[in-house]
């Protein structure tokens, strides 16, 4: 089918450029992302009052469709702040002590354990709930603080965050751009995460044994106190036993959760819901157990420090993904039909007409989506850019017949390891700094592991398409 490419075509592509070449400048893209909904919008419509308003119920569009993900994510930041507060998590992570009798069984048990709490809490809050504890016995078993660093950046911000299995954030963003369904993206990234995972953590323990056996860590570990635990001032102290039933409850309500998901088969925002629900009980049961009287003002305080901590986040997503979501049906809504008769949306004319004068195959589709993802994520934020490689992999789906969720999985993993982030050093800043290492060293170390890792998961990907 001829496919008629008009104007619009041609500057949502060229923007689509400026907006990657922004990003490897380091520059920020929001006002590049409006300027492209204005001039996609004075294009299609002719009128600048149309254009403006465009750019605003652009926003809009983009706001009602995330705001799911910057609630839950508020919701779960705020119910992290009661638990730091009251030590539950302390009681949380207290069970694993008895495993971790050296460096060995350190690197693994912290990094798995930081895993499984940030696909519930996200890597952020993580750190805040596990950091104080894991530093101090992974030390003792002689694992450096940059090892710990490295356990909890590489399966959080790597691992967790890039599949977001839980919270679904991240899948929901790629999926809506590639405009397929999130099971279907969450399904596909289990084998790339599989190779991903054990390449880049493997390679990373092996280099960082070899250090520790050369004696790079010695004076540190000799010198290791476990005087970190005393920083950690506590506003509610609950009995040990309390704490311990409250961190079972939790345990046992988000057990629940998951298996209710598997069983009703909730997927995407049903999910989210179920988790931000759930997240909201037990930040009004606990905080009324630790607060008292005072419960009404201090969930109110925390809830603000969520919502705050959300809209930090996903506040740079908004513009850039008002922008991509032109590429699709949201064009529909925000400017009418503005396309010819015959257009099935930009990004699927774009990928019809590249089927048509470029050849497309899984090797240069791979690695396509694997460069842009990693250029996507050279902003530091892993979420900003994910829209974008959702668009860029139905873009070459489309081209190649099949492969759209296996090659917006390869996009995701890509830039959420790269800027989500375990390679921009301001990325890294909450291990590093809870780790007490320079943000610049911790990248510099898991430079190699996570190259290594994204080079043989794009060559996985070619067999999975």
């Amino acid at each position: 089918m001829e496919v008629v490419l008009t104007s619009m075509h041609y500057i949502y592509l060229l923007f689509i450029i400026i907006i990657i070449a922004f990003m490897v400048m380091k520059k920020d893209t929001t006002l590049v992302s409006i300027i492209g909904v204005f001039v996609l919008g004075l294009l299609g419509t002719s009128s600048v009052y149309k254009a403006l308003m465009g750019i605003f119920n652009g926003l809009i569009y983009a706001t009602k469709e995330l705001m799911p993900t910057i609630f839950i994510i508020s919701v779960i930041t705020a119910m992290s702040k009661v638990l730091m507060a009251s030590g539950i998590n302390e009681a949380m992570i207290s069970p694993f002590k008895r495993f971790i009798k050296n460096y060995d069984m350190a690197y693994w048990v912290i990094g798995i354990v930081m895993m499984i709490i940030s696909w519930f809490f996200w890597p952020s809050p993580a750190v805040a709930l596990i950091g104080a504890i894991f530093l101090p016995i992974g030390k003792k078993a002689g694992l450096p603080a940059i090892g710990v660093a490295m356990a909890m950046n590489l399966f959080g911000h790597g691992i967790a965050l890039s599949t977001d299995y839980i919270i679904q954030a991240a899948p929901k963003l790629t999926s809506d751009a590639a405009g397929i369904s999130v099971g279907e993206v969450m399904r596909a990234s289990i084998p790339l995460t599989i190779v991903m995972g054990l390449v880049t953590t493997i390679t990373a323990f092996i280099l960082l044994k070899k250090e520790i056996k050369n004696g790079v860590y010695k004076d540190e570990l000799e010198n290791a106190k476990e005087d970190y635990l005393e920083e950690n001032k506590l506003d509610v102290n609950f009995s040990s036993r309390t704490k311990n039933l409250l961190a079972l409850m939790m345990l046992v309500l988000f057990a629940a959760d998951i298996a209710i998901m598997y069983k009703a088969k909730l997927q995407g925002g049903d999910a989210t819901a179920l988790i931000g629900g759930t997240a909201l009980v037990i930040l009004a049961v606990i905080g009324a157990l630790a607060y008292k009287k005072a419960v009404f003002e201090k969930m109110t305080a925390h809830m603000v420090e969520g919502l705050q901590f959300g809209f930090r986040i996903f506040g740079v997503v908004i513009p850039i993904a008002a922008f991509f979501y032109l590429g699709d049906s949201a064009i529909l809504d925000i400017f009418g039909k503005v396309l010819p008769e015959a257009s099935k949306g930009i990004v699927n004319d774009l990928g019809l007409a590249l089927a048509s004068i470029v050849p497309v195959n899984a090797t240069v589709s791979s690695i396509t989506l694997t460069a842009v993802g990693a250029i996507t994520g050279l902003d530091g934020s892993g979420f900003s850019g994910i829209p974008l490689v959702g668009s860029v992999a139905r873009l070459f789906s489309t081209g190649l017949g099949s492969g759209t969720a296996t090659l917006t999985a390869l996009g995701q993993i890509s830039g959420i390891w790269i800027g989500g982030g375990t390679l921009i050093p301001w990325a890294v800043i909450p291990a590093a700094a809870m780790c007490g290492v320079d943000p610049f060293e911790l990248t510099r170390k898991n430079l190699k592991p996570v190259v290594i890792g994204l080079i043989a998961t794009t060559i996985a990907a070619i067999f999975f398409i």
